[in-house]
This record gives structure tokens, C-alpha cells and sequence, in this order.
């Protein structure tokens, strides 16, 4: 049972977005789990949009580059965050606080 689910999950898709913060646009983006945040610049640059010299945040947290999506905790429906490495962006959280990115 275990190998089947292993082999399903290599054809799982889910649907995302990236929150493109210096253009204020949400690019919708089909991924696989096991896609990495270069896997995600490929995609974005097929798109049209360069990323090389931004940085991916989720939940807060800087992503690494060869990083995969299902080990950064990534699921069906996740938006990430896509911001230029010049710029800082403060979050206010729900609880009051600022978080800054």
C-alpha cells in the first residue's frame, strides 16, 4: 500500500499561487510536490516574469533554493510570497503583532 501511494504522489498536482508583491499580482501556478523553488522560477520565467534576484517566503519563512515544496510544508491552495531582495516588507499579523519579511 505504501508503494502505491509513493507512485500516485508522483502524478499529484496542486494548484497555487505566487503573490508577486512589486507588481501587486497573484500568478496562479500548477506544481508537483516534489518541485523545488527553482523548479517555481522556471515556471514563472516561462510566464514572463523574472525572479532571480527575489526571494520565495512561505509562512514567513525564506525559502531555500533546492528546497521542495512538500518539504517546505506546501499544499493545495498555498500562496507564497515572491518580493525583490532590496526591499522589506512588514506583515501585521493577526494577533497584533508586525512580523518583518
Amino acid at each position: 500500500m505504501d508503494t502505491l501511494r509513493r507512485s500516485l504522489s508522483r502524478w499529484k498536482r496542486y494548484h497555487i499561487k505566487v503573490h508577486l508583491a512589486d507588481e501587486d499580482l497573484m500568478m496562479p501556478l500548477t506544481v508537483r510536490p516534489r518541485d523545488t523553488v527553482m523548479d517555481l522560477r522556471a515556471l514563472l520565467v516561462r510566464e514572463g516574469i523574472t525572479s532571480w534576484k527575489k526571494t520565495f517566503y512561505y509562512n514567513s519563512r525564506q525559502l531555500e533554493e533546492h528546497e521542495t515544496l512538500k518539504e517546505a510544508n506546501i499544499q493545495n491552495g498555498s500562496v507564497l510570497l515572491l518580493v525583490s531582495n532590496k526591499r522589506k516588507y512588514f506583515l501585521q499579523v493577526f494577533g497584533g503583532g508586525t512580523v518583518l519579511l
